[in-house]
This record gives C-alpha cells, sequence and structure tokens, in this order.
C-alpha cells in the first residue's frame, strides 16, 4: 500500500553575525540575525547602482582617459557623495577590489573607507619637538594620503617611526602613535592583521603601569579589536582566539572599581568574540563563557545608568543564549533568548531606535519560531509570523533590501511550520510566494549561499504541498530546488548545509518513489540520506541524525513493501529506533510521536509477514500512540495519517489473533 509518511525537513535558517569594532552595535543582516555596524550604508547613500559600483571597481587601476564617460561622471559623483577627492576615490575602488569584497558590500565598505580616508586627513601632521626631516616626512605622507597613495604613505610613515626610535626616551609618544596610524591605514586597507601588529607595537613602547598607561591599554583594545575583526569578517579562528585572549588580559588590567564602564565595554567586546568562534564550534563551552562575559557586561551597564548599552548587551546576550538553545534538546535556553529581546525592546522602541527595533524583532521572531518547532500546537508560531510582520514594516525591499530579504525568508520558515500542523495548504501556499519573493533580491550571482538557502527552504514548502496533492508536479519541482541549492550547497565548502540539502533531497524523493513504480526514486533517497548521515552525525548534531535516521526509515518502509522479504522493514525499523534514542518523549514530543509511530507501521508490516500477534499488537499501540500525541499536539496532518493506518493494524491484530 503506498502511503505518505510524515514528511520532515530541514529549514535552512542562515543567521549571518558581523562584529565590526568593539563598539559594535547588533544588527540583522542576511540570514536571519547579525551583530554589526551600522546598516545604513548602501548604495541608496552612494546614488549609484550596485551594477557601476562594480565596474568601478574592475576598472579601478585603468588612467581615468581610457574610462567612459558615464564612468567618470560617477567618479565624480562619489567624490561629492563621500567627500574625497579623486585619486582617493580611485583608491577607495582600488582597495575593495584587492580585498575581494562580496559585490553587496562594496558599497557599504567605500562608504567606511571614505570615513576612515577623512579620519586620515590630519593623520601625519607635525608633532612639537620633529625635526626638519620628520617634518618632511610626514608632510610628503599626508600629500600621499591625500593622493590615495596609501602605500607610499604607509612606507614614508614606516621611514618617520625608525627616525623616531632612534630617540625612544625622547620622542615615546610620537614614535607609538605614528605606529597607531600606520594600524589606522592598516584599518582602512583592511588589512586587520598588519593593523593588530602595528597597534601592539604602538603599546610595547610603553611599559605597564608608566604614566602613559591609558595610551598603553588604548593601543591594547585596538589591537584586540582589529583581530576580531579579522576573526569575524575572514574566518580566521586564530585571529579569534588572540582576540580573546586579548580581551581576557584587558580585563584583567582594568580593575571594575577604577574604570567600571570601560570594564563593562571590555567584557561586551569579549563576549562578542566568544559568540563569534562558539558558533563555529561543534561544543558549547565558548557560547557559555560569552553569556557569563555578557551578563558580567550588565552588572555596570544598567538599564538606568546607560539605557542603550544595556539593551545592546540584552541582544547580543539573546542571540547567544539562542545559539545555546540550538545545541540543547530542551527550551529553557530558547526561552532566556526570547526574555532577553522583550528586555531589550523596552529601550530600542520603534521610535527612538527604528533599525535596533526591527533587529531586535527579527531576532525574537526567530527565537520564538525555533520554541514553536519544538512545543506542540501553533502560539509560538503565530507569535513568530507576527513578530517578522512587524520588522518588515521597518525593513521595506526599498529601503533595506538584504535585511528585507532575510526577514520574508523567515517568514516563510515560519508559514511553513505552521502550514506543517494545519490539515489545508494556505500557510504552505504563502510560504512558496515568500520564498519566490526573496529569490527576486537573493540572485545566485550576488549572494550564492543565500541563494542556495531559499531554494532550500522553497523545496521544504514544495515538497510539503507535493505530500498532500494526489499529483507530482509539487514533488518535482521540490526535487529540482533542492539539486538547484547543491549548486552552491558543497561538502567541502558548507558540510552542514549539504548535509541538510541531502536530508530534504532523501524526503522528496521518498515520497515521489511511494507514488511511483519501481524502487529507482526510493533507492536515490535512500543514497541522499545516508549522504547527510556523513555530515549529520549524533554527536555533532543530536536532532538532525535523529531526523534523518527517521527520513530512512520512510525510505526503507516504501521500499520494504515493494519486495518480498524482510529486510528493508528490518533496516527501517533499525533505523527508527535509532532516531528515538534523541526524539525522546520529554524532549521533543512530537518529533518523538513520527518516530514512534512510523516504526509502529513498520512493524505492523514485518508483523503480517512474520505472523506475529505480539508484534502485531505492539504495532497497534505505538500508532495509536503516535494518533494521539499528534492529535493532542495541534498536528492534524499527522494525527490524521496515523488514525488511517489504524483500521488496517486493528485487522491485522485481529487475523493474526485467530490464527
Amino acid at each position: 500500500m503506498k502511503r505518505p509518511l510524515s514528511f520532515v525537513a530541514a529549514l535552512g535558517m542562515c543567521f549571518f553575525v558581523s562584529i565590526n569594532t568593539a563598539y559594535a552595535q547588533v544588527r540583522a543582516d542576511t540570514g536571519s540575525i547579525a551583530i554589526g555596524g551600522s546598516v545604513t550604508s548602501s548604495t541608496v547613500i552612494i546614488g549609484i547602482p550596485q551594477e557601476k559600483v562594480d565596474e568601478l571597481v574592475r576598472d579601478a587601476k585603468r588612467p581615468l582617459e581610457e574610462l567612459t564617460t558615464q564612468q567618470r561622471e560617477n567618479i565624480v559623483l562619489l567624490k561629492e557623495k563621500l567627500d574625497l577627492n579623486e585619486r582617493q576615490v580611485r583608491a577607495a575602488l582600488g582597495i575593495v577590489g584587492e580585498n575581494d569584497i562580496r559585490p553587496e558590500r562594496l558599497a557599504a565598505k567605500l562608504v567606511e573607507i571614505a570615513e576612515s580616508f577623512k579620519a586620515l586627513r590630519e593623520t601625519a601632521s607635525a608633532q612639537p619637538g620633529d625635526g626638519p626631516k620628520i617634518a618632511a616626512l610626514k608632510a610628503d605622507a599626508q600629500k600621499a594620503i591625500d593622493a590615495g597613495e596609501l602605500t607610499k604613505a604607509d612606507a614614508l610613515l614606516a621611514d618617520v617611526e625608525t627616525e623616531q626610535r632612534r630617540a625612544l626616551d625622547r620622542l615615546a609618544v610620537n614614535a607609538a602613535e605614528t605606529s597607531a596610524r600606520r594600524g589606522d591605514i592598516a584599518l582602512t586597507r583592511l588589512r586587520y592583521r598588519e593593523a593588530a601588529t602595528h597597534f601592539a607595537n604602538a603599546a610595547t613602547v610603553f611599559p605597564p603601569k608608566s604614566a602613559y598607561e591609558d595610551k598603553r591599554l588604548s593601543y591594547l583594545r585596538k589591537e584586540a579589536a582589529a583581530l576580531f575583526q579579522q576573526g569575524d569578517e575572514f574566518g580566521d579562528n586564530g585571529a579569534l582566539l588572540s582576540a580573546i585572549e586579548q580581551y581576557t588580559r584587558l580585563v584583567n588590567l582594568m580593575p571594575r572599581e577604577r574604570e567600571p564602564r570601560q570594564w563593562a565595554r571590555t567584557h561586551y567586546t569579549l563576549g562578542l568574540a566568544l559568540l563569534r568562534l562558539g558558533e563555529r564550534e561543534s561544543g558549547t563551552a565558548r557560547l557559555e563563557e560569552a553569556v557569563a562575559a555578557h551578563r558580567e557586561a550588565l552588572k555596570e551597564w544598567s538599564r538606568e545608568l546607560a539605557p542603550l548599552d544595556w539593551a545592546k548587551a540584552q541582544n547580543s546576550l539573546g542571540w547567544t543564549l539562542f545559539r545555546l538553545g540550538e545545541h540543547e534538546s530542551g527550551t529553557a535556553k530558547l526561552e532566556e533568548a526570547v526574555a532577553a529581546y522583550r528586555e531589550a525592546l523596552k529601550e530600542q522602541t520603534h521610535e527612538r531606535a527604528p533599525l535596533q527595533w526591527a533587529t531586535t524583532q527579527n531576532s525574537l521572531g526567530v527565537a520564538l519560531m525555533r520554541l514553536g518547532e519544538r512545543g506542540s500546537g501553533t502560539t509560538k508560531l503565530e507569535e513568530a509570523a507576527a513578530t517578522f510582520r512587524e520588522a518588515l514594516k521597518e525593513w521595506t525591499r526599498e529601503r533595506e533590501p538584504r535585511q528585507w530579504a532575510a526577514t520574508q525568508n523567515n517568514l516563510g520558515n515560519v508559514l511553513l511550520y505552521l502550514g506543517r500542523r494545519e490539515s489545508g495548504t494556505a500557510k504552505l501556499e504563502e510560504a512558496v510566494a515568500a520564498y519566490r519573493e526573496v529569490l527576486k533580491e537573493q540572485t545566485r550571482e550576488r549572494v550564492p549561499l543565500e541563494w542556495a538557502r531559499t531554494q532550500n527552504n522553497l523545496g521544504n514548502a514544495l515538497a510539503t504541498l507535493g505530500g498532500r496533492e494526489s499529483g507530482t508536479a509539487k514533488l518535482e519541482e521540490a526535487i529540482a530546488a533542492y539539486r538547484e541549492a547543491l549548486k552552491e550547497r558543497a561538502r567541502e565548502r558548507v558540510p552542514l548545509d549539504w548535509a541538510m540539502t541531502q536530508n530534504n533531497l532523501g524526503s522528496a524523493l521518498s515520497i515521489l518513489g511511494g507514488r511511483e513504480n519501481g524502487t529507482a526514486k526510493l533507492e536515490d533517497a535512500v543514497a541522499a540520506y545516508r549522504e547527510a548521515l556523513k555530515e549529520w552525525t549524533r554527536e555533532r548534531v543530536p536532532l538532525q541524525w535523529a531526523m534523518t535516521q527517521n527520513g530512512l526509515g520512510n525510505a526503507l518502509v516504501r521500499l520494504g513493501e515493494q519486495e518480498n522479504g524482510t529486510t528493508k522493514l528490518e533496516e527501517a525499523v533499525a533505523a527508527y529506533r535509532e532516531a528515538l534514542k534523541e526524539q525522546t518523549r520529554e524532549r521533543v514530543p512530537l518529533q518523538w510521536a513520527r518516530s514512534f509511530g512510523n516504526e509502529g507501521i513498520a512493524l505492523m508490516l514485518l508483523a503480517e509477514r512474520r505472523g506475529d500477534a505480539g508484534m502485531a499488537e505492539t504495532a497497534l499501540s505505538q500508532i495509536n500512540v503516535a494518533f494521539e500525541t499528534t492529535r493532542d499536539g495541534g498536528n492534524a496532518p499527522n494525527a490524521a495519517y496515523y488514525e488511517r493506518q489504524l483500521p488496517r493494524a486493528r485487522a491485522i491484530v485481529a487475523r493474526l489473533r485467530e490464527q
């Protein structure tokens, strides 16, 4: 008998986090949530379409006379918008080109580099006590900066640094400042490791606890911030470890009673660095340390004394707790995350800080969605959908296209969850529409991994729709969407995302194979599940591993129905029992019910072939429990499915008892 076994696919939700400096703000970006600087930098600010910026970056090294009239006009416009001269504009374009900045970030980086150029305008000015040679070198360095020749400026300042270090005792402060200025130049060029070295050099000029201790500490903070940017923006975990070590050192060098606000800020930035590294590791130790660091910061960043800093720390704490909650099977950490976000919103109001308000609304929605996914009923999921719709009031496609797309993706996810728990198809169709909207902004050329994530999610919605329809069109569309996603989600590049899409592809192939003659699609489904399990291991991602074991069991049952023996059915029972090692009734009741009920169906078929009345009675009991649990948990489609299996299970029990 061909039937739609419970279909469970994983949502591909990307939470992008970027933390620019020790004074970072908390905001959302591409996937769902992000921590980073201002979200206002965009092509709207610089006034030039994305493709024209790309063109200027590609031609940054060409002589001005070889550029087209339109390109020269765009450079003039950039001069006005960025408040730079022509050579500095060309230099800024060259810098972003050299550093392989993603297209959607070009405009923001140009604005960032322009601000750095402005900060460098007086960077090489003469200081009291400079001799004629140093003064001349600094003047030449300033001219080089004004001409956008940062390499030359850095070389000239290196000469200045050498001259100053020859008389270190007399010129210690100036030498340290020059090293720091070189650090500022390196930051402008996005060379964060170089910047950290320069700031470290500036700090080493002064012995600990000297008269210049405050300056030394300020350079050490800049070194830590540069290391953090290197680790955050370039995926350099070694740099993140160095940043964590530096921030820990700074906490110990700065007693709370002497500088309470700076002590709090250092704990906050330490927490951000621990969070970023913790997101990249399989364990939770770093994330737990990050929670502790944020709670320390909140001891001085009180709502009464520093309301905006307090809200910022609450937001970051919420994100850290959310990440911890993803590693755990319960809901305690997720509930704490929701509480932290609600605290942040007491100060980050729509009227006072609209962008931060939208960021926190989006973050709150994701936490509510995850809670709703793990619990029964639809209350939390409906709250999440309402929260995402709130965020979209501020994050419109016209004003904030990337944030709009990320939040639309999240809205599609929660609609998909709701659709799975309702018997109709309205929510599922809304989810499909939401994902298709996202793909209008998230193209493969511009943001390949985000495009792939949305293709994966679109496949989930189509596959769920296909599971409820009698035809195969939606299932075939889903399979096509998953295969599109795998063009960018390669195992070598993003192993966990690759495994997710392999799992989802297996689910769609399994359902389709159950409706077609032959076993080809079902065998493809089994292969896809086994591929997923190569990365989704029990040790690494226990709940995802269990979900894939359940899906593998479904495909094996369908194969077993088309074979005469019992081998495939026995393999299916083994897969379901593996899933139930992690999907316990106490931790994830609805997932437990699915795997428990599916095992019951496999046992029912196996009992019928073996003539085993005891096994048949066990199967009937399991199917009935699955029906009652999913019914009481608000999952109407699964409840209806298990209810349809009960008459057959009862008939098999009755027949075998008579034998």
